[in-house]
């Protein structure tokens, strides 16, 4: 199940800490976690950074996990086509391995490919690495294929009263050919599982000024308070 959550964990954008709900299957190679998540936000946020021009955005998932540690998975959501030259849907696929060093201490290594169907032009690569200890998180993603960038990231995550959760995030966004600008994001994140669902919020924001940011709304890129509900099968 750990492995299942750090599959998603690894291509998941949006940043909300989701129920998690997995089968197993016991095969010929081994036991295989499966698990099917969909989720309903009032916005797609990606680095703090709105995709869906702050609107609300329908999102999916589909990740097998296999008890070595391997995983795969694909997740998609809907974009804002002005933003992304006619592009309206983000679709991304991703493998990896995670792991664990001691009972407290685990660590992630994948490879994403994040596609926009309709604008192929702007698809981008991605390796990602991270390393969690007592709560804590910190990693890196490394970007190339159209978009240049080392993002380093620090979370903490915390179980409060009444079955709450409490992420808090804060990461680092270089750009690497010095053509682009650099700046930093932060979000806090609430959740809790009820009712048979997911419900979190999540305020999140930048650094980026007015003029540096690159979608159509400077809203995009200023705080934001997110709010989502998300079911797993």
């Amino acid at each position: 199940m750990k492995k299942l959550t750090a599959a998603i964990a690894a291509a998941t954008t949006l940043g909300f800490a989701s129920m998690t709900h997995a089968e197993e299957f016991d095969t010929a190679i081994g036991t295989i976690d499966a698990s099917m998540t969909a989720t309903l936000a009032t916005d797609y946020i990606w680095r703090g950074q709105s995709q869906t021009d702050g609107k609300g955005a329908v999102q999916a998932s589909l990740d097998f996990a296999h008890e070595s540690g391997v995983y795969l998975g694909a997740w998609g959501s809907n974009v804002d086509s002005d933003d992304f030259g006619g592009a309206s849907i983000e679709l991304d696929y991703y493998v990896g391995y995670g792991g664990a060093i001691t009972e407290e201490v685990t660590y992630d290594l994948a490879w994403a490919n994040y596609t926009f169907p309709g604008n192929s032009s702007i698809d981008v690569y991605e390796w990602l690495a991270s390393v969690s200890a007592y709560g804590f998180t910190v990693g890196l993603k490394d970007t190339y294929n159209n978009a240049d960038n080392h993002y380093y990231y620090v979370g903490y995550d915390l179980a409060l009263p009444y079955d709450i959760g409490l992420g808090l995030h804060y990461a680092d966004s270089n750009d690497k050919t010095g053509d682009g600008f650099d700046y930093n994001d932060w979000a806090l994140t609430l959740s809790k599982e009820a009712l048979g669902l997911g419900w979190a919020v999540m305020y999140s924001d930048t650094d980026i000024s007015d003029e540096d940011c690159a979608y159509g709304s400077t809203d995009s890129c200023g705080s934001n308070v997110t709010f989502a509900v998300s079911k797993s099968f």
